[in-house]
């Protein structure tokens, strides 16, 4: 946007509860000005501030795809004052977005090679965008594995695309469960076991890794068990932030900072970034 200090108008469009504890609410804006919306360009992988007037304001990863020109969609958990004052917004309403902010998934890298994509719980927002783009451009890359957990079977996003996605012959989609609940008839298991079981080609591969940090730090070990080299492995990272532009300090890694230099980062990038004393 032309200043990324100054949040934009957006109108709450739609919102859809994602579970039965309602802790999990999607909600699609559209810009309340149509010009805003013309500069607004962004990738996927990237994030926006979220705003309420009076109330503050937090960082999300955009779930929208590029391609979907008509809305930008948000996924909020509750879990603090902002995204519990986020989660009374009524449709109609007027919020502030500023953005896009930080680094996106390497797109351009994928073209021509097998992606692999592994997601835990509600971080599979950005995900989403990564995957529904990939589908719109489905020319551009060979064979899409995507591999899904969450605690319960309540606690996945999107469930309807995911049963869209199911029946799709070009992406090839793996849904698990922590642990086993009656009806449920997929697989069950931790995310990093069952990449492990599932054992995913390295050849001409590239994979992106986003969800909780424990799932993450996990998932990694096994990535490097089955010989994907760091270059090839993208995370997303999921910090502390508050300004979104570098200014506040609070999200530093080493000399990087995760709202302007990531959020997504190569595993070859962050094992070059020197410790931090």
């Amino acid at each position: 946007m032309s200043n990324t200090y100054i949040p934009v108008n957006m109108r709450v469009e739609t919102i859809a509860v994602e579970d039965k504890e309602k802790a999990l609410r999607t909600f699609d804006l559209v810009f309340v000005d149509e010009a805003d919306g013309k500069r607004f360009t962004y990738m996927p992988g990237q994030f926006c501030e979220f705003s309420l007037l009076g109330k503050g304001e937090s960082p999300f990863g955009i779930a929208s795809s590029p391609t979907e020109t008509d809305f930008l969609r948000f996924t909020v958990n509750r879990t603090g004052s902002v995204t519990n004052e986020i989660h009374y917004l009524r449709e109609g309403d007027t919020v502030g977005i500023r953005g896009p902010l930080g680094n996106w998934y390497p797109v351009e890298k994928f073209k021509g090679g097998n992606v692999v994509i592994i997601g835990g719980g509600f971080a599979f927002t950005t995900l989403r965008s990564l995957i529904v783009y990939m589908l719109e451009h489905r020319q551009d890359y060979g064979d899409l594995t995507v591999i899904y957990g969450a605690r319960n079977p309540d606690l996945f996003l999107y469930k309807d695309e995911l049963a869209q996605w199911q029946k799709r012959d070009d992406l090839t989609l793996h849904l698990t469960i922590d642990k086993p609940v009656e009806g449920w008839t997929g697989m069950t298991g931790f995310v990093p076991a069952v990449v492990r079981e599932l054992a995913p080609s390295t050849e001409n591969a590239w994979v992106v890794v986003c969800g909780p940090p424990i799932m993450i730090k996990f998932t990694l070990p096994v990535l490097a068990e089955l010989r994907f080299p760091d270059a090839r492995v993208y995370t997303s990272l999921e910090r502390r932030m508050k300004c979104g532009i570098g200014k506040c300090g609070r999200c530093n890694i080493g000399s990087k900072y995760i709202c302007i230099d990531g959020p997504v980062f190569s595993m070859e990038e962050l094992g070059e970034i020197p410790e931090t004393p």
